[in-house]
């Protein structure tokens, strides 16, 4: 396991060099072989990564894209992960419609997370148990330190066997599909862009304080996936000892 933590001024340079992280680690999946994998997250925090993503020269439509969770509501509804990622990166880009494999936010619950694990078992060749090896997962926290719709005291931050999950987020009465750990352990690389003062307590618990992945789910990669590299703006890394 290996961690990178790189600290930036504002969020648009930390954006800057995310992308230009992300781009690096596709373009060593894709000198072996014809195409790349990459998991997005949604949020706020991704749209300027998405549009350095989308006016950078680069072959996108050899990438596959997946999404770490989806909020159960229409890919036009403005809370939707993919419809973000679709306007802001996907369509400027020109992805080619085969090339996304997103979650289907108008089905319900345990049809739609049916529905992306059998996508990504097809795409995968995956036999029964055996999980996904994505060439990158983007991610992003929460201020309470979740990860993909991972929330503190989740009872699926223990499933290892599962791809992915419908989940009720009680907080905010809200239904999710999302990725679950045994995939986000077992991507190849991860990345984390996490910016604002209101992610600085989080930051400072996910690397300082005892760990503890129900309390803080975010842990579990920064303390037991593969290579994982943090991208962050001062004010979130404005509690950190040091950087």
């Amino acid at each position: 396991m290996s961690i990178q933590r790189h600290c930036f001024p504002d969020h648009q340079q930390a954006s800057k060099a995310c992308a230009h992280h992300v781009m690096a680690v596709l373009e060593d999946a894709l000198a072996g072989r014809p195409y790349a994998t990459l998991a997005l997250s949604g949020g706020v925090t991704p749209k300027t990564l998405f549009e350095n993503l989308a006016a950078s020269v680069f072959p996108w439509d050899r990438v596959h894209f997946f999404w770490v969770d989806e909020r159960l509501v229409s890919p036009t509804d403005p809370a939707s992960n993919y419809g973000m990622a679709e306007r802001w990166f996907l369509k400027p880009a020109r992805v080619p419609r085969k090339n996304i494999h997103r979650i289907f936010g108008e089905l319900q619950p345990e049809t739609a997370a049916k529905r992306y694990c059998d996508d990504i078992r097809e795409f995968f060749g995956l036999a029964p148990g055996e999980m996904p090896h994505f060439d990158l997962i983007h991610r992003g926290i929460g201020p309470d330190a979740h990860t993909a719709s991972l929330f503190p005291g989740e009872r699926l931050l223990e499933n290892r066997e599962d791809i992915a999950a419908a989940v009720l987020v009680d907080q905010l009465s809200q239904w999710r599909v999302t990725m679950l750990p045994g995939v986000l352990l077992a991507a190849q690389r991860t990345v984390f862009l996490v910016t604002g003062n209101e992610k600085a307590q989080a930051v400072r618990a996910i690397f300082q304080e005892p760990y503890d992945p129900m309390k803080y789910p975010a842990q579990m990669t920064s303390h037991h996936g593969r290579k994982v590299a943090w991208f962050m703006d001062e004010s979130a890394a404005s509690f950190m000892d040091q950087i």
